[in-house]
């Protein structure tokens, strides 16, 4: 592939990051194809179609401190790969999480997700 359509999928990939840290579900689902299949790595389906990734996502944009902060991108052809550290709020509090995220853009959309998550780290809460 040419870099044109290297640099096409990478800005694919950086709209639907910009879009989840704004959590605007409606600008990020704009980025999916409506049968995208989305993964735990390396085949674990966890949502397939638009429906379902944005029931998944829904959920989560109502956390008030989400936010993906991209640390490295690299792509080859129609692969982008990301590596972000995530704040959330988990079950046990609010912390980061490593995320490795592997797109695959096909006719200006994601068709398919891979997403390897570390272990969650939770903040430390020190009393002064």
């Amino acid at each position: 592939m040419t870099s044109s359509n290297t640099n096409e999928a990478e800005e694919i990939v950086g709209g639907q990051l910009a879009a989840y840290n704004a959590r605007d579900i409606d600008a990020f689902m704009a980025y999916w194809h409506d049968d995208a299949l989305y993964y735990e790595h390396p085949a674990t389906l966890l949502a397939e179609g638009a429906a379902a990734i944005r029931q998944r996502h829904e959920i989560r944009f109502a956390e008030p401190l989400l936010f993906g902060q991209l640390l490295t991108r690299v792509s080859v052809g129609n692969l982008v790969v990301d590596r972000e550290v995530v704040r959330r709020t988990f079950a046990g509090g609010v912390g980061t999480v490593d995320v490795i995220a592997i797109y695959e853009v096909s006719d200006g959309k994601i068709a398919k997700a891979w997403f390897k998550l570390g272990t969650p780290k939770l903040d430390t809460v020190t009393d002064h």
